[in-house]
């Protein structure tokens, strides 16, 4: 089960266009400076539902709709990604020309190292295989940048995810 804290639809300050955006519940980075400390404690919000899944799915139909960010708390914590993993894969069946980003505190390597349970679980290449882009790494209040597009510190990366796969190394979606 995965709560959430926030659904914003008509979005343009998480990705590229207008987006709908899901705030999940839970984080375990604890940043120091985070903007949504509210969503650090898993029982926060509302329970994730099918029915608020079909409500995400239905906002995205619009042709001005780019797609779906999903951010937090922390999408990739393993007990978010079974939900994540649900709601990602839906979307490339229903709406495959769709974006889909997510916000994530745990860099591309940590994900894909199966040896850290803290998020490297059974739906998290799936999750990898199913999104566009990418944004990693925890939020450095040292390296914060207000003038960074879609990252609050310089240390994160947004990463094309799929073109990252194919080349077996980072490939950055846009400086």
């Amino acid at each position: 089960m995965m709560n959430y804290c926030e659904i914003k639809y008509f979005d343009v300050a998480n990705g590229p266009g207008v987006r709908t955006s899901l705030f999940v519940s839970g984080c375990t980075h604890h940043c120091k400076g985070c903007f949504n400390e509210m969503a650090w404690d898993f029982n926060s919000g509302k329970e994730y539902t099918t029915d608020v899944e079909g409500e995400i799915i239905s906002s995205l139909s619009p042709s001005y709709i780019t797609g779906l960010t999903i951010l937090g708390g922390e999408p990739m914590e393993v007990r978010n990604q079974e939900a994540v993993g649900g709601l990602v894969k839906s979307i490339r069946r229903e709406l495959p020309d769709k974006t889909i980003w997510i916000f994530s505190g745990y860099t591309f390597e940590e994900l894909l190292d199966n040896t850290n349970k803290k998020c490297h679980g059974a739906y998290t290449l799936e999750i990898l295989q199913n999104i566009d882009v990418l944004v990693d790494g925890k939020f450095d209040i040292q390296l914060k940048n207000l003038s960074l597009k879609f990252r609050g510190s310089s240390n994160q990366r947004i990463i094309d995810v799929k073109k990252t796969l194919a080349a077996g190394e980072i490939v950055l979606a846009m400086e």
